[in-house]
């Protein structure tokens, strides 16, 4: 059946069609919803894991099992899953393990340009990249023949535009291949030195193999053009980009197998052109091994290694025509990302804010709490980096700053990396008040559960973890939980823990103000004759709140009645409308 799909959607049914029995993952854009579309397959047992790391073990667990595995990453979390990553190379498989990584070209929704086709390459995989919905579907299912026939899982790289665009697919049905027994094998699994150290030749010669069968397969395709002064040698959505704009004009060398690469093959292309070009978004990746093999290539002094290629910039740098398009009558003003209206976290940074702590910040949408009007966190590194971090600041600064500095974390993060750093500040003993954001789900990444919230990835009943419970039998005295929307009680809250001479724990509770099943108040109005136009208010930085005629005004379609811009108001200016929204 032919039907309009999701680049991720498409992975997820070619994840289905190939038989795939367990999948494990964390959410991360832009990968999310590859899990997400495979829970919709009964067939597929799907999960979301505290982090990646445990998510590809899980998969591993399950190929070792003689079950076909997937677990699904953005870039960063390939980072947290590199311990595995490594060493299953040497392990092998027992049945097929696919690994899908979504880069983030551009940084829509990550904090770097991160190039993950070098962890293909230093792990000694291989790696699969699709150019559009439908080799999204039909890469997943090789990926699983790939796997099987040389012994290794495959790694499945998107990106963000064939990840969150549409294209046609054509779907068929599902074929689960039988499980494959599982059999006691201490040399292939157990990976000690002295097994390892003979894996290490079997690694090579399967690269060895891979490389050839990459030189015949028809993952890797040379489209010929009318014109040779020059060939592209790309892949992925930089191929789209070339083909939009050049047509059948010059040749193309479309790679679907990015690594290991078909040497002969890029040679041969090179030799019927009189110029190669290298399109690639990020790194020089592929104009690297062009110039290791002894081809001069023209690459990155074109096209730079930053941020997301467009067809305009790829016309502009190829010396085509480029569109200029159709200008509006006034520029679009700017919308810079903001809290949502009613956000839980908002009176927490608020506070922090008014009280000059020093923040150490996390990945959430909470970091969002940077900016002004906020302007209340001052670092953020990596998933759980701001307890680890806090410990280290304050072991360098001592009492100057254990009294000022918080470290905030959302409730899923904490899950994910943040409970070993929180170990460390109660095994080592730093003065350091950390903060968890508990909003009840992971907001970020589009309301996924997590741990803490009760319910697996279809939304029934699962293991709960009580946040008090785990603080305090990690040996944490100072366990206390406050409501974000009370000021004064979270105020009171956090000066208290600053102020002990002992680690600390604060756990703000309030859920998300998105999810369903979150009743609110009625909308808040203004009352002119009460206000002063004093913009009080606007230190929240409410989106339902704005100032006109001098006056505050509330936008009733956004309001959710929080309360919080009452407390800030000196003079009874903002009134509830009464009942519930």
């Amino acid at each position: 059946m032919r039907q309009l799909m999701l680049g991720n959607a498409a992975v997820a049914c070619g994840l289905y069609e190939a038989g795939c029995a367990v999948v494990s993952s964390y959410p991360g854009t832009p990968s999310t919803e590859i899990t997400e579309e495979a829970a919709k397959y009964d067939e597929i047992y799907c999960e979301w894991a505290p982090n990646e790391k445990v998510a590809m073990e899980t998969a591993f667990g399950a190929s070792l099992a003689g079950k076909r595995s997937f677990c699904g990453m953005k870039h960063v979390g390939l980072n947290v899953a590199a311990d595995p990553l490594f060493t299953v190379s040497y392990t092998g498989v027992n049945a097929g393990m696919v690994i899908a990584v979504a880069d983030d070209a551009g940084m829509h929704s990550s904090q770097n340009e991160q190039d993950s086709r070098h962890y293909a390459r230093s792990a000694k995989l291989p790696m699969l990249e699709p150019s559009d919905s439908a080799e999204g579907r039909a890469f997943a299912m090789r990926a699983y023949e790939i796997s099987e026939a040389f012994d290794c899982p495959v790694l499945l790289k998107m990106c963000t535009r064939i990840a969150h665009s549409q294209s046609v697919v054509e779907t068929g049905e599902r074929t689960a291949p039988p499980a494959r027994p599982y059999e006691k094998n201490i040399a292939k699994y157990v990976m000690m030195p002295g097994n390892a150290i003979r894996r290490h030749p079997v690694v090579e010669e399967r690269m060895r193999r891979l490389a050839e069968f990459a030189e015949t397969s028809d993952l890797n395709r040379a489209e010929p053009g009318q014109d040779t002064a020059f060939g592209l040698l790309t892949s992925s959505t930089c191929y789209q980009y070339v083909k939009e704009v050049c047509g059948d004009r010059y040749p193309v060398l479309k790679l679907g197998m990015v690594w290991p690469l078909p040497e002969k093959k890029i040679r041969a292309f090179a030799a019927s052109v009189d110029s190669l070009v290298v399109v690639e978004e990020l790194d020089g990746f592929l104009e690297t091994f062009c110039r290791e093999i002894g081809l001069e290539c023209v690459g990155k002094e074109k096209f730079p290694p930053l941020g997301e290629y467009s067809q305009n910039f790829v016309a502009e740098k190829l010396g085509m025509p480029v569109h200029s398009g159709k200008a509006l009558d006034e520029p679009i003003p700017p919308r810079p990302p903001v809290m949502c209206a009613g956000c839980p976290h908002r009176g927490l940074f608020h506070t922090l804010n008014k009280l000059k702590c020093t923040v150490l910040g996390d990945i959430g949408c909470y970091t969002l709490g940077a900016v002004a009007p906020l302007s209340a966190m001052e670092m953020t590194l990596c998933m759980g980096a701001s307890i680890s971090a806090i410990h280290g600041f304050n072991k360098a600064f001592g009492a100057e700053s254990e009294h000022k500095t918080v470290a905030v974390i959302g409730d899923s993060t904490f899950m994910h990396s943040g409970m070993t750093g929180l170990a460390n500040i109660a095994y080592n003993r730093s003065n350091s008040t950390v903060i968890i954001l508990d909003n009840s789900i992971t907001g970020m990444t589009g309301h996924q559960q997590n741990p803490t919230t009760g319910y697996n990835i279809k939304g029934d009943p699962a293991g709960k973890i009580d946040l008090e419970s785990l603080c305090r039998a990690m040996g944490f005295r100072r366990v206390r939980v406050v409501d974000p929307y009370d000021l004064a009680e979270t105020e009171k809250a956090v000066k208290e823990e600053l102020a002990a001479e002992e680690p600390s724990v604060i756990i703000s509770r309030r859920p998300c103000a998105l999810l369903k099943y979150v009743k609110h108040k009625a909308p808040l109005k203004v009352n002119t004759e009460k206000c002063v136009g004093c913009k009080s208010c606007m230190k929240i930085g409410c989106p339902a709140i704005s100032i006109q005629g001098g006056r505050a005004r509330v936008d009733a379609t956004l309001c959710v009645g929080c309360g919080v811009c009452t407390q800030l108001c000196k003079f009874g200016a903002f009134e509830s409308t009464g009942g519930e929204a």
